[in-house]
């Protein structure tokens, strides 16, 4: 991994390309991002670029939040996130990293939270189906049915798929194609969908395939 940013998720809209081709993208407002640390193997024990999103007041932050931005002389922000990067060199403490350092044609990774849907059934949550329609089966019809469970064991197994908190978990979709960039409007386009609704934030970096 080499090239990093956060941004957040504006959308969903398509482009065309020169054939005529039809493509949906998501478009993530990314960066720019200051630069607050720069981790190293000898001072930390690994090699990490620390960046910030999202520009916030000062009084939203507690002293040891605010202390690092100052520290680095940037703006407080309201979202930091370390990337363990291969090469550091091009990177400074202060500096900005912005939605020019991905081009056309790249290829990333795109990490965020998924939608939550609340407290969830079986069928919505694990795409299970209905019990039968027949008589003798109600009085309800969307359980998750027979737990198969007898006299051995005497209990149900463990990660057994039942109803549930669903969705809000952390998902990383691998090999996503960056159609545009948009360094003016500060905007990366990318091929297909990615996680999360829309206004959350991601986070984009070189693919590790």
């Amino acid at each position: 991994m080499n090239k990093a940013i956060i941004g957040r998720k504006a959308g969903m809209t398509q482009v065309f390309t020169a054939e005529g081709k039809v493509i949906p993208v998501t478009v993530i407002e990314a960066g720019p991002c200051p630069v607050v640390q720069i981790k190293t193997v000898e001072k930390d024990g690994y090699a990490a670029l620390k960046l910030g999103f999202d520009e916030t007041s000062e009084k939203s932050l507690n002293k040891p939040e605010l202390g690092q931005f100052k520290k680095a002389g940037v703006k407080p922000c309201k979202v930091l996130k370390e990337f363990r990067l291969a090469d550091l060199s091009a990177y400074s403490v202060g500096g900005e990293v912005k939605a020019d350092v991905f081009a056309a044609g790249d290829r990333v990774d795109v990490h965020g939270v998924t939608k939550g849907h609340g407290f969830s059934g079986v069928i919505k949550r694990w795409n299970q189906h209905r019990l039968k329609e027949t008589h003798g089966v109600g009085p309800v019809h969307r359980e998750p049915g027979s737990m198969g469970a007898n006299s051995t064991p005497s209990r149900v197994f463990k990660n057994k798929r039942l109803r549930g908190h669903y969705g809000v978990e952390n998902v990383t979709i691998q090999n996503l194609e960056v159609v545009r960039v948009d360094v003016a409007r500060n905007c990366i386009l990318i091929k297909g969908s990615v996680p999360g609704p829309e206004g959350s934030v991601v986070t984009i970096n070189d693919t590790v395939k």
